[in-house]
């Protein structure tokens, strides 16, 4: 089954916990703390695969996680690192983050490996934490919280060019004379349901990618018929080979498919109307193609190749044209420059890494991404942890934050689940 969407939930694996423990040895007096580090928490990295041509597998496995870091441990020791997942996916394969709709990732070689979702850091053991202030504290950090995501993932075949027309106008023969793919053939519309791929080679030594996309009519663009699963596909193709069926077997009139198929792919996102197009008279050997021709060319003043996908008529001067203007050009970007995640680094003042609202039940709730990594993160079972914690909120300026907004001493103040009295 050919499967070019999925969509799952990534959730990357946690850092291991530090732990409490001290130095005991004979003769050895005070020896201190001696809790471990936690282990790294595993990422989730997607990575080419050349094998594969579907995301079958993702879309029955629609939640992923990693394994989290293992426990710190006595002596000082560090956990172990969790090991990585890596998720295989077709060449070709672009990762979303589905909530934002930013690209994390393309991965358009054999082998090439995109980071999902980092692993979170393994928490400090007591060994860590001691200081000037806490020489021996009794209480450490717990691992770091890995990412989570929901991703989609959207497979877009790799082909130099793509073979686009209405229904039944002879891509599928054409590819099927010219490479060793085998698409079916039949005589109704929509026989080629997925991209067929095939390998053109010529005697000079030369070759490419040619791709059989699904027939596009009119309003592909907004989705009907194989709509965006057509145009998605063809995306890559750095040439459009357009073939014009000239004998006009189902009745259409060429110029208006001609027409109809350009103003789908100017009317698509990628404005794939302004990459190099190659116009293909398909079915010459039907009686009346060439009176066709003659009125078709009266109407549109461009170069067109006349050839035979059945009888395999003139095949080599469209082969070779197709190829030669490979040579020429270079590959389009496939997305605006809006859709890419970039990280920036400015000197600009930091955004507040956090937000007070009041709830309908009198509760402050504070939110905020380190705020709420900071609490996970705090082992509350420990009387110095949590006044370490407090001395936490108190220097992002949540107190302060607080007051402002009229917070009064014995008034209830909630992170995630957890709630507490504030006291000034």
């Amino acid at each position: 089954m050919f499967i070019d969407q999925a969509k799952i939930e990534a959730i990357a694996g946690k850092g291991g916990d530090g732990i409490v423990a001290y130095r005991r040895e004979l003769k050895v007096e005070r020896g201190g703390p001696f809790g471990g580090n936690g282990g790294k928490g595993g990422s989730i990295i997607f990575v080419g695969d050349e094998g594969l041509s579907t995301l079958l597998d993702l879309r029955y496995n629609p939640k992923i996680k990693a394994t989290p870091g293992e426990r710190g441990k006595n002596k000082g020791q560090y956990g172990a690192n969790a090991k990585d997942t890596y998720v295989r996916v077709p060449v070709g394969t672009t990762i979303f983050d589905d909530t934002t709709g930013k690209i994390i990732g393309d991965i358009t070689e054999n082998g090439q490996e995109i980071v999902a979702c980092k692993g979170g850091r393994g928490g400090r053991g007591n060994l860590a934490l001691a200081n000037g202030t806490y020489k021996c504290p009794d209480f450490c950090e717990k691992g770091e919280p890995g990412e989570e995501r929901k991703i989609r993932c959207e497979l877009r075949v790799l082909a130099d060019c793509g073979l686009v027309g209405f229904p039944s106008v002879g891509k599928s023969t054409l590819i099927a004379s010219v490479s060793s793919a085998r698409p079916k053939i039949a005589a109704y519309h929509f026989t080629t349901l997925v991209p067929n791929l095939g390998m053109v080679r010529l005697d000079d030594g030369r070759d490419f990618v040619m791709a059989d996309l699904p027939g596009i009519i009119e309003g592909a663009s907004k989705g009907a018929g194989l709509g965006l699963q057509f145009l998605r596909h063809i995306e890559r193709c750095r040439v459009i080979v357009h073939i014009i069926d000239m004998g006009r077997v189902d009745g259409r009139d060429p110029y208006e498919d001609y027409l109809i198929i350009n103003n789908e792919l100017k009317e698509y996102k990628m404005n794939l109307s302004k990459r190099p197009m190659i116009l293909v008279a398909n079915k010459m050997d039907v009686p009346g193609a060439k009176e066709n021709l003659i009125e078709f060319k009266k109407k549109v003043d461009l170069p067109i190749i006349e050839i035979s996908a059945y009888t395999k008529e003139n095949l080599n001067e469209l082969l070779y044209k197709i190829r030669d203007l490979l040579d020429t050009t270079e590959e389009f970007s496939l997305f605006e420059d809006d859709e890419i995640e970039v990280v920036e680094y400015t000197f600009e003042e930091e955004k507040k890494p956090f937000t007070i609202e009041r709830q309908d039940d009198g509760v402050y709730n504070v939110v905020g991404e380190k705020i709420e990594k900071i609490f996970k993160m705090t082992d509350f079972d420990s009387d110095i942890a949590r006044a370490r914690f407090a001395r936490q909120l108190r220097s992002f300026g949540v107190d302060d934050a607080l007051r402002k907004l009229g917070v009064k001493n014995g008034d209830l103040v909630r992170i995630l689940d957890f709630e507490f009295e504030f006291f000034d």
